[in-house]
């Protein structure tokens, strides 16, 4: 039972009796004739069990991105019925404008929908839908809360999407389906032609030349099929968050980036996601919606505080072929981290695999090196230069053990390691 607003402004009309005839007697007798009115209005109030609910599935949206959830309501009673009904969700679902006013007729249903902005990953689900069905007289509800089962799948957002299209020009330039061919380790014959000022003399195909009138060459075009293993590495350092972001969900929009680019040229793509165990593995084998089912891969997984297993990782790699792939490891450059954990396994990937490794910077460091106004700022300063110091240090050591490091902050690492594919493409190196 819940009462209205009328019930505190029907006991406070109350002091007009209670002024003419100033008793204990009136008082009580006034509260008690409010007390009867406001129960036989809530007895007069339709049952919520007439109502029946219904929730038609919401599906799957990115991050941040509007979606809407619908009830149905039926009215299986003889009398109309008149309700407020709010459709609770946990708060990250970003619900809105979540309460209903129904007027419902005998045998009528209506459409209740509330507009959903999810704001955190994951599957989000619906608390309740709490329902009030007033009386004549306006001074009492009938309320009670039941279940209606819902969720709302909130998938990453996929900011870096926008870079995708430049990236896919640059890849058909690549690939032989513009007029550009490249040259290479690694590439792959793709037709002869005649011989232009300004082509390389070693591409020149002699016993073709020998049958034509015209000297001949021949162009090649990267190799496809190739395999891409991105390995995500959600331990404490992927916690951290930069620019309130946390670093896995930056490394994660880097690897949406990068598979989707991958996808278009004919890759393979792998995805491994873990800390002290593996937590979702995912084998594409070259379909071109990796990016939907990466997306889906992703949804679910949370930073754990714990080290990363990097043994168990690797493990988890080579069990997946020993075909030469790029090995692409989104992991935070955190000295301390790498070279107590990283660093042994790093000769069982290099040996068979060109390997990645792709980290997201704090731009906070640079602005603190580069702060001079007050002492108190120097001494962030050179606390900032010590890290940065440490990092790239750390760095060189990885391009020591043949590496490629991909530093770079949150906004500006995926079309980053975007870039560095399509070098490595280039040049022949996958």
């Amino acid at each position: 039972m819940a009462i209205s607003g009328r019930v505190p402004l029907l006991l406070l009309l109350g002091l007009v009796p209670v002024v003419l005839r100033p008793t204990v007697g009136t008082v009580f007798l006034w509260l008690l004739v409010v007390a009867l009115l406001a129960a036989a209005d809530w007895l007069a109030a339709p049952r919520t069990s007439v109502l029946s609910w219904e929730r038609r599935p919401v599906g799957a949206v990115r991050m941040g991105h509007p979606t809407e959830t619908t009830l149905v309501a039926s009215n299986a009673s003889r009398r109309r019925v008149r309700a407020l009904v709010r459709d609770a969700w946990q708060p990250s679902a970003g619900a809105t404008d979540n309460r209903h006013r129904v007027r419902l007729d005998p045998g009528h249903r209506a459409l209740l929908r509330t507009p959903l902005r999810p704001r955190r990953r994951g599957d989000l689900r619906a608390v309740g839908v709490t329902v009030r069905t007033r009386g004549p007289l306006g001074l009492a509800y009938r309320q009670r809360t039941v279940r209606v089962d819902g969720t709302v799948r909130s998938l990453p957002p996929f900011e870096s999407r926008k870079h995708l299209p430049s990236r896919l020009v640059r890849l058909r330039d690549l690939d032989g389906r513009s007029a550009v061919r490249v040259r290479g380790q690694g590439t792959e014959f793709d037709s002869l032609r005649e011989y232009v000022r300004g082509d390389d003399v070693r591409s020149i195909d002699w016993r073709a030349s020998a049958r034509n009138r015209n000297v001949v060459v021949r162009t090649w075009q990267p190799e496809r099929d190739r395999r891409v293993v991105l390995v995500l590495d959600t331990s404490r350092t992927s916690a951290g968050r930069v620019e309130d972001v946390p670093r896995l969900d930056s490394a994660m929009d880097a690897a949406l980036l990068l598979a989707a680019l991958a996808a278009r040229a004919g890759d393979r793509i792998d995805f491994i996601a873990g800390d002290r165990r593996v937590r979702s593995r995912l084998r594409s084998a070259g379909s071109l919606d990796v990016a939907a089912r990466l997306q889906e891969a992703l949804a679910d997984l949370e930073p754990v505080i714990a080290e990363a297993d990097w043994d168990a990782l690797v493990g988890a790699v080579q069990g997946m072929g020993r075909q030469r792939a790029l090995v692409v490891l989104l992991t935070p450059l955190e000295p301390s981290a790498i070279e107590e954990g990283l660093l042994t396994v790093l000769p069982a990937l290099t040996r068979h695999h060109r390997v990645v490794l792709a980290s997201v910077r704090d731009p906070a460091l640079d602005r603190l090196a580069a702060a001079r106004a007050t002492i108190d700022d120097v001494y962030d300063a050179a606390a900032a230069e010590q890290v940065l110091a440490r990092r790239r240090r750390t760095a060189d050591l990885l391009h020591a053990l043949g590496i490629d490091v991909v530093d770079s902050d949150a906004e500006r690492l995926p079309p980053a390691l975007a870039d560095h594919y399509l070098q490595l493409k280039a040049r022949g190196l996958l």
